[in-house]
């Protein structure tokens, strides 16, 4: 581990006073959750369903529950890990003003950060809703009736198609929740990369926001970006060891 640039960090989190974390897959790989776009990502191996092909199809709508059901993502056996409780830490602190996620896995929220800090950008794929009325469904029914009857029912409410809490690809950004990001780009001094590919957009241009409003920018990231040359520091490390002694 390259001690300087840890200590970098560290003095660059000690003087900023209003931090904002944005966290992708690459944090919670060590929770046992893979990540969609390293070597050994999910898109390497299963192909991603268009939102569109979801909501037109019955039986594309099985096959997406199928995967959810047979647990690919190790997302229901995940806990938090050394980065998760490293960022509650520092919530802790009063430095960190909120995350802004691009994972489902709610281990943020488990490691102890409130959920109205915690910015979900693509979702939670612990729960789901109809896409209709927005009533919320637990998982737990919904496999009960997949296991029965080979599919999930329509909305008992109001007839309307269900679906897990997540963004899907092709499917429209949540309005609030890229609202709330912004202004937190704007507001921060110091934004904090985690995990991050940084290359599914418009999340992937909050750095810029950020620091075209003044804030220092860092990221730890295991991968190259395309936006590396943005960051006043850049760590190639594991997430969980460098935040753990950045942030004692």
């Amino acid at each position: 581990m390259d001690q300087s640039s840890v200590d970098l960090l560290a003095q660059i989190i000690d003087d900023s006073k209003n931090i904002v974390a944005f966290t992708g897959a690459g944090i919670s790989t060590d929770s046992g959750i893979p990540d969609f776009r390293g070597p050994k990502g999910v898109w390497n191996t299963m192909r991603p369903i268009q939102f569109q092909d979801f909501i037109g199809s019955k039986s594309v709508r099985k096959e997406s529950w199928e995967r959810k059901f047979r647990g690919e993502l190790n997302i229901a056996e995940a806990r938090p890990n050394a980065g998760h409780t490293a960022l509650t830490r520092l919530y802790g602190l009063g430095k960190l003003s909120a995350i802004i996620t691009q994972n489902v896995d709610g281990l943020h929220q488990q490691a102890g950060v409130p959920a109205n800090r915690v910015i979900e950008l693509h979702g939670n794929a612990q729960y789901a809703t109809c896409l209709s009325c927005k009533r919320r469904y637990e998982l737990d029914l919904l496999e009960k009736a997949f296991r029965e009857h080979g599919y999930v029912p329509d909305c008992e409410q109001c007839g309307g198609i269900i679906k897990t809490a997540t963004i899907s690809f092709g499917q429209p950004m949540p309005e609030e929740e890229m609202r709330l990001a912004e202004e937190l780009s704007i507001e921060c001094d110091l934004f904090l990369v985690l995990g991050s590919s940084l290359v599914v957009y418009p999340a992937a241009g909050l750095p810029q926001t950020a620091k075209t409003y003044g804030a220092k920018l860092a990221i730890i990231n295991e991968q190259d970006t395309d936006l590396d040359v943005l960051f006043d520091i850049k760590l190639q490390m594991n997430i969980g060891e460098v935040l753990a002694k950045a942030i004692p």
